[in-house]
């Protein structure tokens, strides 16, 4: 349950002294305000009063890159007409050095900056920038504050102490792990300022907050409370429509996890997208912080499809608790958000956690073993879309650059990869008495969330805690250029390959290889080099065809999500009706609608497997 303390008959005084201290070390903390109550041209005001300057000039950042996002996102680009005052409220010289970046010489004299910012939804693309570490400003409904697309740090300054101070209207409430300090408000009473404590700017980026109004559950699992925020524009989704399944699913990872994690509090911000990419979030998914995670996703979706979206996303992004959030290197602790250093082991932080979101599931009996090497298969099938033999760590120490950025999705597929076999070979060794999870417990042990570890030093550390043969696993597969030999680690538990008929999507194969293509028109056409599914056969398209329109929607570039996201809502024996163009000349397909299948190979259990490999198996999934 959120907990919000009301300053009423103080609140006057409170909010009027600007010398608040940090009680910790009896300095004034950087005074950050964020005003989402005068909001212009879709801008907020935010302004930033640091105490005094002891050095002569310094320097004011916001992020380039954040933690969870491996990518450079350039924030600063959305802040805008930068200003600084000495203490009679002159304006100071500021001097605009890059994106992201502005130098204030004479900074013995400064009392404060103010500046406005933009939020990232509106911005045709989202300036490249992932929905789920955007921001919004829709005013008197929704602010989506992913707090690095607002508050910057001056040179220096990141280990002091932040009072943020968020004036917002009085009937939209903040969903966030943060507790509230104190909520003041107004004479008039028509907004409220809501006061929070944090020790430092990293603690400032690690808790987004949602202002909206009210639409929040909240469910205790064990010692931890969960609070769900959810944001649907239209009402179609409401939190407790959610939150059967975030309970369910959370209270099994808690069971997975056992004593490893220690979370009090936790919360989810789901943002529902009205009209993806039309001045609206249009990439979906979810970014980590130490206690909650940001989830954005589209309204349009069917009940069934946000539930399951909801259980895979905030699944990973809850296991991101054991890593980075719990073990990591010196790179992400000691985080530059303007110059990162990047670490070498994305296959931990990402690939492991991936692994963790989909094993967990067939562990604690949510999902069948052949769902679970379903999905697998699915992602060695994705994985070689991409340069088996690229080292991992070398493309995690570099997924900034050009060469390596472009490999990024691979985490998730390869990484998850690397999880699983290392937790097969670990099972193997051991005699499936210890897993990858065992792993993990040991080096939160070692390290934890305050103690990071030296980048080449993780390996050597990991082979001493388990077995010498070990190393040659990392050699090889991780920091080498050798393809994983998927075929010989399923054999360990009983696993083979073998062809069937395999369900696909209706307009994605998998998810790397869609049915469908554009032209430079924005026309959707049938792909030519790619077999059509059996629904495809039944209907009657052949490759090549324009689809025109489908039950009387036509579709084109400007709706092929819609289309997408439609099409995984259809139902086995409903009436289609498809118009197509096929050599110049339009004709309507019709016929009832049935699950797609395609041939393929699919991961499934050895008839006759020996008792060794079935022991082996079962260590692996129920261990």
């Amino acid at each position: 349950m959120k907990k919000v303390l009301y300053a009423l008959a103080l609140s006057v005084s409170l909010y009027a002294c600007k010398t608040t201290q940090n009680t910790a070390t009896g300095e004034q903390p950087i005074i950050t305000e964020i005003d989402l109550v005068n909001v212009q041209d879709d801008r907020v005001m935010v302004t930033i009063d640091p105490s005094e300057f002891t050095s002569d000039s310094t320097v004011f950042y916001i992020p380039k890159t954040v933690p969870g996002t491996y990518s450079t996102s350039n924030y600063g680009k959305y802040s805008e007409d930068l200003k600084a005052y000495d203490y009679k409220g002159r304006e100071l010289e500021v001097i605009k050095r890059d994106k992201n970046s502005w130098s204030i010489p004479n900074s013995k004299k400064l009392d404060k900056i103010t500046y406005w910012t933009n939020d990232t939804f509106d911005v045709p693309g989202e300036g490249g920038i992932y929905s789920m570490a955007g921001t919004n400003i829709l005013k008197g409904q929704n602010f989506l504050l992913n707090l690095h697309g607002f508050v910057g740090y001056f040179e220096g300054m990141k280990e002091k102490a932040y009072r943020l101070e968020v004036k917002r209207p009085a009937d939209l409430i903040a969903g966030s792990a943060l507790n509230i300090a104190q909520s003041i408000p107004s004479e008039a009473g028509n907004y409220v300022t809501d006061v929070y404590s944090l020790n430092r700017y990293f603690e400032v980026m690690d808790n987004p907050i949602m202002y909206a109004e009210p639409d929040t559950a909240s469910f205790k699992v064990q010692d931890m409370e969960v609070l769900l925020d959810v944001y649907s524009p239209s009402g179609k989704f409401s939190a407790q429509d959610i939150k059967p399944a975030m309970e369910r699913m959370i209270s099994a990872q808690k069971r997975f996890l056992g004593d490893v994690d220690d979370t009090q509090k936790y919360a989810i911000l789901l943002y529902l997208s009205a009209s993806p990419g039309e001045g609206d979030a249009g990439n979906f998914g979810a970014l980590e912080h130490h206690s909650s995670t940001v989830v954005v996703l589209p309204e349009m979706m069917s009940a069934e499809e946000l539930e399951k979206n909801m259980i895979d996303i905030v699944s990973h992004e809850f296991f991101h608790i054991v890593t980075p959030l719990g073990v990591h290197s010196n790179e992400i602790h000691y985080f530059d958000y303007n110059d990162p250093k990047m670490s070498k082991h994305l296959w931990m932080y990402e690939g492991v956690t991936e692994y963790f979101a989909n094993l967990f599931q067939v562990n604690q009996g949510l999902i069948q073993p052949e769902d679970f090497y379903r999905r697998m298969y699915e992602k060695i099938t994705t994985a070689r879309n991409f340069d088996d033999t690229m080292p991992f760590t070398e493309m995690s120490e570099n997924i900034l650059e050009e060469g390596y950025k472009e490999s990024y999705y691979n985490v998730y597929q390869k990484g998850a990869l690397i999880g699983m076999a290392l937790d097969i070979r670990l099972r193997e060794l051991s005699d499936g008495r210890m897993g990858i999870l065992d792993l993990m417990k040991k080096l939160t042990e070692k390290y934890g969330k305050d103690r990071p570890f030296e980048d080449d030093k993780l390996i050597p550390t990991i082979v001493e805690m388990t077995y010498p043969q070990i190393r040659e696993f990392f050699d090889k597969y991780v920091s080498g250029p050798t393809p994983i030999p998927y075929e010989q680690f399923f054999q360990k538990v009983g696993l083979h390959f073998e062809e069937a008929q395999v369900p696909v999507g209706f307009f994605l194969k998998d998810q790397a290889s869609p049915y469908i293509t554009l032209d430079q028109n924005g026309n959707i056409f049938m792909r030519n080099d790619i077999e059509l599914n059996s629904f495809h056969k039944e209907l009657g398209l052949q490759k090549g065809d324009q689809i025109k329109s489908i039950n009387g929607t036509q579709y084109s570039r400007e709706n092929i999500y819609d289309l997408i996201t439609i099409s995984m809502q259809w139902k086995e024996g409903e009436d289609i009706s498809m118009v197509v163009e096929r050599d110049g000349e339009e004709s309507t397909l019709e016929a009832k609608i049935s699950e797609p299948t395609a041939p393929g190979m699919r991961l499934t259990e050895i008839p006759g497997a020996s008792d060794e490999q079935i022991e082996l198996r079962h260590a692996w999934l129920k261990g």
